[in-house]
């Protein structure tokens, strides 16, 4: 509550009631730099365009907050708190002038370190890089600080964003506020601990092997994975500094993390749209999300699957939210859309990924792979000989095999809104440090499973392209937080997006750890 006995949703909202509004002085309420450690960012850029509070004010509160909890987070690896408060300073003037940004105006945010920003060191983690100073802004930074955005700094990822742990040998390990023992996620973790924390208001982070929607599962907040070739990813770490990243992608996505629903819509809508050259001949509008209200939302789900078992302190909550949606009126099938051939769509997305997106074997080593994907056991070791010795021919069969995958689930959607399954088979897990990530295990109720497992659940969305919001939906009975995903149509970002928003109300949410 604030002094005058206003709740934060109240104060942010605009809703105040006339009893109150009698209490009032003629010009708005001040809020308290406190009343927003937690809010969403179109709440704080609210709150600011309504002049509660600057945006020197809630940068400089920002910056506390990270002197207060981040030595032990780690989470925030870059800080630039001179530039930060100038920026704040010019929205402040700004605003007094009448000017308007964007939609997060003077809204303190935090970028992973993969992207580019202009005169601040970008890395990825990499000990090549360590002493890289971008000479520009990323096409997803650049359309932030168009949006108004201050940036605080940037947040720590695994060496070449490479891992569900987030650590380097720059910056150290990032731990996760819900249990410093325990991994925040990566690659964008730094990013999702960070916002867990109440340490920003939002990230921009990438996918490519669950890199937004695994943070956003082990840290409680929404992370959205937009449709393929969405957001430009020209400025991303890597490829390397300079290389343009260049459309078309066959996996890699660049999308937002957030505390609610409704800043993911809106930073979509920020981020969104072709870069320089495509832009020349076409445009871009996010189509409404199809439905109005949670009543008339058409779903399936599956929560379990035999070749990547959910752990029950994980599926508990998951089911527990699917009920919830079935109570307030929603249609809900469980069963994989007809068509999908799980193993086949699998098998398809790890092919691509280590045959694309894994450095390529030594020469010397070649004759040996080969003889191992000639004998295949079904192991991942197996699985990347396959993908880094196939010839042209067995390239042709595999994007043959994503392009009908991506038909299936088309299909799929003329009669289904979204798709929900889970993000990860198990919560946040301690951190392991391990080089070999084909020898990682990790620790079930029924027993040790392959590190690489964790590729399976979010394998499906990022094979086809579709857009998948994850959005949190409780706590394990341990206090771990777990997070459902909500696959979406082709293009259709909102839909999955809105569907989290309102899975919220009736489920899970944001909440932030103790001690914060």
């Amino acid at each position: 509550m604030t002094a005058h006995g206003l709740s934060r949703r109240e104060l942010l909202g605009g809703g105040l009631t006339l009893a109150a509004a009698a209490l009032l002085p003629a010009r708005p309420a001040r809020a308290a730099a406190t009343d927003l450690d937690f809010a969403s960012a179109v709440d704080a850029a609210r709150a600011i365009r309504n002049g509660q509070i600057s945006s020197f004010e809630l940068t400089t509160r920002m910056l506390a907050r990270i002197g207060q909890h981040n030595a032990r987070l780690n989470a925030i690896v870059t800080l630039t708190p001179d530039a930060a408060l100038a920026r704040a300073r010019a929205a402040d003037e700004a605003r007094a002038r009448g000017e308007w940004w964007g939609p997060f105006h003077g809204v303190p945010v935090t970028i992973k370190d993969t992207y580019e920003v202009d005169g601040v060191r970008t890395t990825a983690g990499m000990p090549s890089l360590k002493d890289n100073v971008a000479p520009r802004d990323a096409v997803v930074v650049a359309r932030l600080k168009r949006a108004g955005v201050v940036i605080l700094g940037k947040t720590n990822v695994p060496v070449a964003a490479a891992d569900w742990q987030s650590y380097n040998p720059i910056f150290g390990q990032s731990n996760n506020p819900w249990d410093l023992a325990r991994t925040p996620g990566g690659s964008t973790g730094g990013g999702a601990a960070a916002l867990a924390a109440g340490l920003t208001f939002l990230e921009p982070g990438s996918d490519l092997g669950g890199s937004i929607r695994v943070p956003a599962h082990f840290c409680g907040v929404f992370g959205h994975k937009p449709t393929l070739d969405l957001v430009p990813m020209r400025g991303h770490i890597p490829p390397p500094p300079g290389i343009p990243a260049g459309p078309p992608a066959t996996l890699p996505v660049a999308g937002p993390l957030a505390r609610s629903a409704s800043d993911l819509r809106v930073a979509i809508e920020v981020l969104g749209g072709p870069d320089e050259a495509e832009a020349r001949a076409y445009g871009w509008v996010l189509p409404a999300a199809r439905r109005a209200r949670l009543r008339d939302y058409r779903i399936g789900y599956v929560l379990d699957h035999p070749r990547c078992a959910v752990s029950p302190e994980v599926g508990a909550p998951l089911s527990a939210a699917v009920e919830a949606l079935r109570k307030a009126g929603a249609t809900l099938e469980e069963g994989w859309p007809s068509g999908v051939n799980v193993e086949e769509q699998y098998d398809t997305y790890l092919f691509f990924l280590m045959a694309l997106y894994t450095p390529p074997a030594p020469v010397e080593q070649l004759d040996e792979l080969r003889r191992l994907a000639a004998a295949p056991d079904g192991s991942y070791r197996a699985k990347r000989a396959a993908a880094l010795t196939a010839t042209v021919r067995e390239f042709r069969v595999m994007d043959g095999r994503r392009r009908a995958a991506r038909a299936i689930w088309q299909a799929y959607f003329r009669t289904h809104d979204v798709f929900l399954m889970p993000t990860a088979f198990v919560p946040a897990f301690p951190h392991d440090h391990s080089p070999n990530q084909l020898e990682r295990v990790l620790a079930t109720p029924a027993g040790p499973r392959p590190y690489l497992d964790m590729l399976f659940w979010i394998s499906f969305a990022s094979l086809a392209g579709l857009p998948a919001t994850t959005a949190p939906v409780g706590l394990t009975r341990g206090g771990l937080p777990v997070g459902i995903q909500i696959v979406g149509p082709y293009l259709e970002d909102a839909t999955p997006i809105d569907v989290a928003g309102r899975l919220s109300e009736v489920a899970g949410g944001f909440r932030p750890p103790p001690g914060y």
